[in-house]
């Protein structure tokens, strides 16, 4: 599929050579990277090697988004995966809201992931399922969800009903094999968030098979946490995360 239009300057890949370990970095559904560029630069400024991808059909235009699927989603994420795979000996992977649902599936895939951290993960969204069967074309827009009215997302104005399908046939995919992932977890969720149900976050963290798993609830943060009020409580709890379970494989 070929993307009409052109990429958003704020919407690029981002990609930060750094050490062996690998941080692979996911925005979500109808956004861009512009809503994990933070955490991006913050975990390279610690000596990480970051890969963002941009997920196909997004940071373009909606149109390019409704001829996607969610193949193509899960491509973008592998690519950025591979590329951390050639140099790095140890990878941990985040996502927001969709981005979230890939880091699950990564986790499921790809048994070598050392830990992962979603954030506001998508597993089952009611109105989603219901909004999918509408005859219209495209509906309204679901970013820019945030507490901090100063702080705007880089988002499509419209939702592709067509997108909307392909949401809900990988967020069944994922939910159906979390018992899959084993990895350490560290689970994000807003305690009030106007796309994804909190509850998500409760299901997926009794869902996985992980010993080591725990959840942070984000009290000032709305569905994007990652631009959010919480941004630096996200970023020093990952950091945290990350160098103890560093330090375990090390041990």
């Amino acid at each position: 599929m070929t993307e009409k239009h052109s990429v958003m300057a704020e919407a690029q890949p981002f990609y930060f050579e750094g050490n062996k370990v690998g941080i692979l970095i996911s925005h979500g559904f109808t956004g861009s990277t512009q809503s994990m560029r933070p955490l991006g630069e913050a975990y390279a400024k610690a000596g990480y090697t970051v890969c963002g991808p941009r997920l196909k059909g997004h940071g373009t235009h909606y149109e390019d988004m409704e001829k996607t699927t969610y193949h193509d989603w899960i491509a973008s994420i592998e690519e950025g995966y591979q590329w951390l795979k050639e140099r790095c000996d140890t990878i941990f992977v985040t996502g927001l809201s969709m981005g979230g649902t890939l880091t699950l599936y990564v986790a499921e895939t790809y048994p070598d992931i050392k830990a992962i951290i979603p954030i506001n993960a998508a597993i089952d969204i009611p109105d989603m399922e219901n909004m999918q069967h509408s005859n219209i074309r495209f509906l309204d827009a679901i970013g820019s969800d945030l507490k901090n009215p100063d702080v705007t997302e880089l988002a499509y104005d419209k939702t592709p009903v067509q997108s909307l399908k392909e949401i809900v046939l990988l967020m069944k995919k994922v939910k159906e094999n979390l018992h899959t992932v084993t990895c350490p977890a560290l689970i994000f969720v807003s305690t009030e968030d106007h796309v994804v149900p909190p509850e998500n976050s409760q299901i997926i963290y009794d869902s996985i098979s992980s010993r080591n798993k725990q959840i942070i609830h984000l009290k000032n943060s709305y569905h994007v946490a990652t631009l959010d009020n919480d941004q630096q409580l996200i970023i020093d709890e990952t950091l945290k995360f990350i160098d103890k379970i560093r330090n375990k494989i090390n041990a």
